[in-house]
């Protein structure tokens, strides 16, 4: 791929990023659990070029409450499992927790997925920030952001560990000798950390695209670390040109003190568009969407600034003192500083950041022309690779998206108009992680 090329993945939140998208919309609101909805919005994708079908998880009703679809309620590698039998090229992203999941399952399941979709599949690393889910899992409290990261450097590890268990060629499958697999090639993992112990090996062989793609969520220094030593893609959350242009830059930096390439590694910030004919036909949308939903968008923002609702005045700018005592804040950081960054950058009220900050990431509101225009302009820019699309309701912003802004980007030169190749990894431009030499060394290292 080349490096002019713009990366788009489609996010499927619920029936919509937006929360006031089920009311809004013609479909059921049930559609969020209907295989029919999750095909559509699939093929859709695949017919614009896409790169990836991108599912969030969420493992509490707590943040939507009742009010809305779930914005992650089905199990990602079920729904994409599902998918991988009706698209052929479109990537396919599961998200799952380190927190709240075991190594060696996680790897089972993304592994399958990945045989499944012929090398289409990736994991999204996420260490869950919702105080309620901990009750899900135990009587425990949710573990603090630090202890969290350790926790995920070390569940990454054996995951990759078990995905490179079986070498390249390890399945022979010659039935004239009779050898199936050659077990000298096939290496357990014996990992005993402080979180987990897996001996290992994988049930599977080696994946078809050498080993699953890894997006990693996360914007915190401890986030930044675990992005740069082994993620490729980054899905970011950036609100303003020249924090998301420090973000890559420092990803890309890191990428090399840690002996990687700085290509080997996509940046992707979310980017919410409300797309209309006219730019008052847009804001018209965004109007009858943010009042369908009422005060949620608010609710949703002092969840992620750490603060009540009462604190919260709509047209003043945020309280940034009092955020800045909450030293018991144990959400996610990223989501915090987008805001408060967004805010301080031209002293935004609430209101205002609300109208620009779309449940957390950069909202655009205005014609497919002024859509293009702000992808390409951050783009060319270096603040990012690509963006992971926030669509505002499914499928209608998705189809306008791929039916209005994807041709201009075309003929602009700055977006795919076929698929590079057959597995996610050659799709998004980037190589083969096998390399002989590092696995003997880490075989050497962590093997028995």
């Amino acid at each position: 791929m080349s490096s002019s090329e713009i990366i788009l993945n489609a996010t499927i939140m619920g029936v919509g990023m937006h929360l006031g998208a089920w009311r809004h919309r013609s479909g059921s609101p049930s559609d969020y659990i209907n295989i029919d909805y999750y095909r559509e919005v699939a093929q859709l994708a695949e017919a614009g070029r896409l790169h990836a079908l991108f599912l969030a998880d969420t493992l509490a009703v707590s943040e939507e409450n009742y009010e809305r679809p779930n914005l992650g309620a089905m199990d990602p590698t079920a729904v994409l499992g599902a998918l991988a039998a009706v698209t052929s090229r479109l990537g396919l992203v599961a998200t799952a927790s380190t927190t709240y999941n075991e190594p060696f399952n996680l790897a089972r399941r993304i592994a399958s997925l990945d045989h499944l979709s012929r090398g289409r599949a990736a994991w999204n690393i996420v260490t869950t920030f919702i105080p309620d889910v901990a009750a899900n899992f135990g009587k425990g409290p949710l573990l603090p952001h630090a202890e969290r990261y350790a926790k995920a450097e070390e569940f990454v590890d054996t995951v990759i560990a078990l995905w490179e268990s079986w070498e390249h060629g390890a399945l022979v499958g010659d039935k004239a000798s009779g050898l199936f697999a050659d077990r000298n090639r096939v290496h357990p993992v014996n990992h005993d950390g402080s979180f987990f112990s897996v001996r290992g090996p994988s049930t599977l062989p080696r994946s078809p695209q050498g080993r699953p793609i890894l997006y990693q969520a996360g914007s915190s220094e401890e986030g930044r670390a675990l992005a740069a030593r082994a993620a490729d893609v980054i899905f970011t959350v950036q609100n303003t040109l020249p924090s998301a242009i420090a973000f890559r830059k420092d990803i890309r930096e890191r990428a090399v003190r840690e002996g990687r390439s700085p290509d080997s590694i996509k940046v992707l910030p979310g980017l919410v568009p409300v797309i209309g004919g006219t730019e008052r036909e847009a804001q018209q949308r965004k109007t009858e969407l943010d009042e369908l939903a009422g005060e949620a968008e608010l609710r949703k923002l002092a969840a992620r600034v750490g603060i009540p609702v009462s604190e919260l005045a709509l047209d003043k700018p945020l309280p940034f003192d009092r955020i800045k005592a909450n030293d018991k804040f144990n959400a996610s950081r990223g989501f915090q500083a987008a805001a408060m960054q967004l805010g301080a950058s031209e002293n935004l009220t609430v209101r205002e950041i609300l109208y620009r900050n779309g449940g957390g990431h950069p909202q655009v509101v205005g014609t497919p022309e002024q859509v293009a225009d702000f992808i390409e302009s951050w783009h060319r820019a270096g603040a990012a690779d690509g963006f992971n699309l926030m669509i505002d309701e499914l499928p209608s912003g998705l189809r306008t998206f791929v039916e209005e802004v994807v041709p201009l980007l075309q003929r602009r030169g700055t977006f795919q108009r076929e698929y590079r190749g057959d597995t996610l990894r050659e799709n998004l431009g980037l190589g083969n992680p096998h390399d002989p030499v590092r696995d003997q060394e880490r075989r050497s290292a962590n093997y028995a």
